[in-house]
């Protein structure tokens, strides 16, 4: 039985602005199902694991991130028995929580686990069931990410007096990349004066606290609406009809995202600036539909 192709890169070009927001090196890709802690269903996912954090995205093409999972303190790993043919479960257990993870097959239910198991605990594991070509790749992630490591603590003792790197902002304080430190009117100017770059914005909300999100939707009109984030403990609420209780501000931009099938999609500029002036480029706008949830 010929073994399975593994799943096709992304496009250059979204490999290397991923990169760039994430400054980790890439070790596995693939879809999986996720179903993490409060959560009642499972969600499908894009998924990569860089050095020891599983970043998820919407779908193969998005170059922003929705959630992530830093799975460096993993305590075990556990396999279910699946009552689905040919498919494999298995639960991360971590510190603070439990998370299912669901494969469309069981080949690359193996793959992921022997590249989990791999990085969190730096040694091969013995026990899975994989090709000698797959085992010699985990043998060259192993030697990748102990040397990173070693990188990682020599760098945090010499510079840990000093700024973080630009490099390593998101890892060290993660923040969704549609996220700018403007006000109310520089988003609604970002938004209008360039439609081709997306039509949200994750913004400071008017104390230091909060957060808002601004959009413009396309229906009859060019509309522009804006929509309390409130920082609740850990979780973030945003201010709906019926508001709505989320774990992190990945996940505030992902409800919008899929409450609107996507119509609505974060505003990447395309410079490192995160500023109120006009990014230097035009584009044309896409209509947007009217979502009854959040519009």
């Amino acid at each position: 039985m010929m073994a399975k192709k593994p799943p096709k890169p992304a496009p250059r070009r979204i490999f290397q602005e991923r990169l760039k927001i994430t400054a980790l090196p890439l070790y596995f890709e693939g879809f999986l199902l996720v179903k993490r802690s409060g959560y009642r269903e499972y969600e499908h996912y894009w998924t990569e694991l860089r050095g020891t954090t599983l970043f998820f995205y919407t779908d193969k093409k998005s170059i922003i991130y929705v959630d992530k999972l830093d799975i460096v303190d993993l305590t075990c790993l556990t396999e279910q028995n699946s009552t689905e043919k040919n498919c494999a479960k298995f639960t991360l257990v971590l510190p603070k929580e439990e998370v299912q993870l669901k494969t469309e097959n069981t080949e690359s239910g193996e793959e992921w686990r022997g590249f989990i198991l791999t990085v969190t605990e730096l040694s091969v594991p013995q026990n899975v069931s994989l090709l000698p070509g797959q085992v010699i790749k985990l043998h060259e992630v192993l030697e990748r990410e102990k040397k990173r490591r070693i990188e990682t603590e020599q760098s945090t003792s010499v510079e840990k007096e000093k700024e973080p790197t630009e490099d390593y902002v998101d890892v060290l304080n993660p923040m969704p990349a549609c996220f700018y430190t403007v006000s109310r009117k520089e988003a609604t100017e970002m938004l209008q004066k360039n439609p081709s770059l997306g039509n949200m914005i994750l913004r400071p909300g008017s104390d230091s606290r909060n957060y808002s999100i601004t959009i413009r939707q396309e229906i009859d009109i060019p509309r522009i609406k804006h929509y309390k984030v409130m920082s609740v403990g850990q979780n973030y609420t945003i201010e709906l009809e019926k508001p709505v209780t989320l774990p992190n501000l990945f996940s505030v931009i992902d409800y919008f995202v899929k409450e609107t099938r996507g119509n609505l999609k974060p505003f990447i500029c395309s410079t490192d600036e995160n500023t109120g002036q006009e990014p230097n480029m035009e584009g044309r706008s896409e209509k947007l539909k009217k979502n009854p949830h959040i519009a």
